[in-house]
C-alpha cells in the first residue's frame, strides 16, 4: 500500500491553487495515488450562483486537465456551500489519506477576526491535513 492512496484537494479558484496543485501533482505522482479537485460554490444572490458555478467549474476542469496531463487519475467535485463546512463533509465521505490546501498564511490576529478555513478543517477532521502556503501577497 502507499503512503497516500487518494489525496482530496480543495480548490478556491485564485493564484494559490497554483502552489497546491504543483505540489500535488509531485506528491501523487510518486505515490501513485488518485486525486479529487473540490470546490466549494459560495453564493448569495441568483446571479452570484451562476457565476460562481461556471467560474468554479471552468477552474476545475483546467486543473484537472493539468494534473491528468502528468498521468494522474483525476476526479472533480464541485458542490454548494460554505467551503469549510463543504470539505469536512467530504474528508468524511471519500475518506482520502490526506487533504492538500493552501492557507493565505493570515497571522493569528485576522484568524481570530475572520476565521480560518484551514482552522476549521484542521480542527474538525481526522484526515492529515496538508498545508501550503500561497504565494506572494497571499
Amino acid at each position: 500500500m502507499a503512503v497516500y492512496d487518494h489525496i482530496l484537494v480543495p480548490l478556491e479558484g485564485s493564484a494559490t491553487d497554483a502552489s497546491v496543485l504543483e505540489h500535488v501533482g509531485e506528491l501523487a505522482g510518486a505515490c501513485g495515488a488518485a486525486v479529487t479537485l473540490l470546490r466549494a460554490a459560495h453564493f448569495h444572490t441568483r446571479e452570484q450562483r451562476a457565476s460562481e458555478l461556471e467560474d468554479g467549474e471552468g477552474a476545475l476542469e483546467r486543473a484537472a486537465e493539468l494534473l491528468r496531463s502528468r498521468g494522474l487519475t483525476v476526479n472533480t467535485l464541485l458542490l454548494s456551500g460554505e467551503p469549510q463546512d463543504v470539505i469536512v463533509q467530504q474528508a468524511a465521505e471519500l475518506r482520502p489519506d490526506l487533504i492538500a490546501m493552501a492557507t493565505h498564511g493570515h497571522g493569528w490576529a485576522k484568524r481570530i477576526v475572520l476565521g480560518s478555513v484551514a482552522d476549521h478543517v484542521r480542527h474538525n477532521t481526522d484526515v492529515p491535513l496538508l498545508l501550503l502556503k500561497g504565494g506572494p501577497g497571499s
